[in-house]
Order: C-alpha cells, then structure tokens, then sequence
C-alpha cells in the first residue's frame, strides 16, 4: 500500500488573469512596463528596494537607496525603465 497520495482536492496551477492593477503587466507585456503611479508619497519596490515619490518643488522624484545606503533619486522613466512593483520581490 502507498502513502503518497494527497488527501483532498489537487489543486491546478493558476492561469494569469486580466485584472493587471497599475504598476501589474500581463504575461504577454513585460517588454513594456507600466508607467510608475504619480501620486505623492507612494511606495514602489524596484530590484528590491523601496523608493518614495516625493513632490516638493521641482518636478517630482522617487527616492530612496542604493545598495550601499547612499541616497538615490530616480524619475519617473528610470524606474519604468528598472521596472517596478508595489510588492517587495524576494
């Protein structure tokens, strides 16, 4: 007698879905991202780390660190262009 068989329902892999939030692309468009959101004091996580747009005078920037802790202003094409999420990534 086996032991290897689940008890319960197997469940299936889940198919990707149309309902793409801003900042989500479908499969099918990861060669262009979505636009960053341009809403002041926002959180983006980009190559694992978070940026925050700030609106002061000037035009409007994301900010946050390099990997050395350094701080680091991006616009708003440069994180479109390293790609961007707003959920952390492992």
């Amino acid at each position: 007698m086996s032991t290897d068989q689940q008890s319960g329902p197997r469940l299936r892999p889940t198919e990707p879905t149309d309902d793409t939030g801003p900042g989500r692309t479908r499969a099918g468009d990861r060669d262009v991202p979505a636009s960053p959101p341009t809403t002041p004091c926002t959180v983006v996580w980009s190559r694992g780390r978070p940026y925050v747009l700030e609106s002061g005078s000037g035009r409007p920037r994301w900010m946050g660190t390099d990997h050395h802790g350094r701080p680091q202003s991006l616009t708003g094409e440069e994180l479109r262009r390293r790609g961007w999420t707003y959920r952390r990534s492992c």
